[in-house]
């Protein structure tokens, strides 16, 4: 007789759990010991053995997107203006077409100039910049046609 000829017997069948004493499987406690908070039903993944829970314990976040920072304006300095042409005008896609800012953030959040560093071409602004700025490119001979706040 060899091994693979041998007739195929039947297997045991798997005790079901909690389903009585006629189960194979005690029928009382079903092997979860006796009383307690484990015996009786399942204990969740987060409960914390009766503590306050962290999600209770965390300060709540009321409203929706309440502490979520504004967008701001890319800011950029006067200084970087120096190497556009004479007499252009700057506004938001003569920068994207120089390289000097993204399109798609200049576009969603507006750009400011600021008066860091120094202008000595003069330059036809069309963007909102700050008091500093103003009198620098002004300085250089050039005009600013929108200042914002």
């Amino acid at each position: 007789m060899q091994l693979n000829k041998l007739p195929k017997t039947t297997t045991k069948k798997k005790k079901r759990v909690g389903r009585g004493y006629g189960s194979g499987k005690g029928g009382h406690t079903v092997g979860r010991g006796a009383k307690g908070q484990k015996a009786r039903s399942k204990v969740k993944i987060w409960f914390e053995g009766g503590q306050t829970p962290l999600s209770k314990r965390l300060p709540m976040k009321r409203g929706k997107d309440k502490f979520k920072p504004k967008p701001s304006p890319i800011t950029l300095n006067i200084r970087f203006l120096g190497f556009l042409p004479k007499n252009s005008k700057v506004n938001v896609t003569s920068l994207v077409k120089h390289g000097l800012v993204d399109e798609k953030e200049a576009k969603e959040f507006g750009v400011k100039i600021l008066g860091g560093g120094e202008l000595k071409i003069p330059l036809i602004v069309q963007l909102s910049c700050s008091k500093g700025a103003e009198k620098k490119i002004k300085k250089a001979g050039g005009k600013v046609e929108k200042c914002g706040k």
